[in-house]
Formats: structure tokens, C-alpha cells, sequence
């Protein structure tokens, strides 16, 4: 999947939605969770205004889990097998991987062009 990367946005916005954001935050807070427990807190947080899927929020979870931005164990109960989700990254530690990897892709496609806007941005903050 990838992380996708809004120029338009400020913040998270820029990388997830509001409510990808919250169950981010959720996690982060509390450790370990199930999707069950996210997808209530989500839609609690959202207050009625909205409502998400829990296979949205499933859904979610596990691309951030492929990104490795999250991990998971895997329990057995009633109903079968589940995850439990955990925060290998703490909300800095995903803000830097999100601007590692955003800047790499850039190095990677336009190595020169990427250089040298470093370059121009450092000399504008420096």
C-alpha cells in the first residue's frame, strides 16, 4: 500500500485520515489493543458525527502493521484467532519513519531536484 503523502493537508493529515489518527493516538496511549477495542474508542471519539467500519479500521491496522509502524501478536479465543495490535514506534519515532521514507522516495526518483530543494530549504532556515 504504502504511506501517501497530502501536500494539500497539515499534520496527520498529511499522511492519514482523522479517524486513522485516532486509532493511531489510541494505540500509542495504551499499548496494546485489539481492533475491537480501536474501532470503539474511534467511533466514541468521533461522537456520532460519523461512524467507521471495523473493517475500515481492520483494514487500516494491518497496512500500518505491512508499513511497520505497527506490530501485532496473535491470540487465540472465542471466535478464533485475533491480533493484538502494538506500537513499535511511539508518535516521534512514526513521524520520523513517515519523513525518512518520504524523503527517500524523492531521492530515489529525483535525486538532483531533491538535493538540491534540501539544500535551498536548509540555507533558507539555516
Amino acid at each position: 500500500m504504502g504511506i501517501v503523502f497530502d501536500t494539500g493537508e497539515d499534520g496527520f493529515r498529511t499522511v492519514v485520515k482523522d479517524y486513522q489518527e485516532m486509532a493511531l493516538r489510541f494505540i500509542w496511549g495504551s499499548g496494546e489493543r485489539g481492533s475491537k477495542e480501536v474501532w470503539l474508542h474511534v467511533n466514541k471519539e468521533l461522537g456520532g458525527l460519523s461512524s467507521i467500519s471495523r473493517a475500515s479500521i481492520i483494514n487500516f491496522l494491518n497496512a500500518m502493521v505491512d508499513e511497520g509502524a505497527l506490530s501485532y501478536t496473535e491470540i487465540t479465543g472465542k471466535g478464533g484467532h485475533r491480533r493484538i495490535y502494538s506500537p513499535p514506534l511511539d508518535e516521534e519515532g512514526f513521524k520520523r519513519y513517515v519523513a525518512k521514507n518520504v524523503v527517500a522516495k524523492l531521492f530515489e526518483t529525483w535525486p538532483d531536484a531533491t538535493r538540491e530543494a534540501i539544500e535551498a530549504i536548509i540555507g533558507e532556515n539555516g
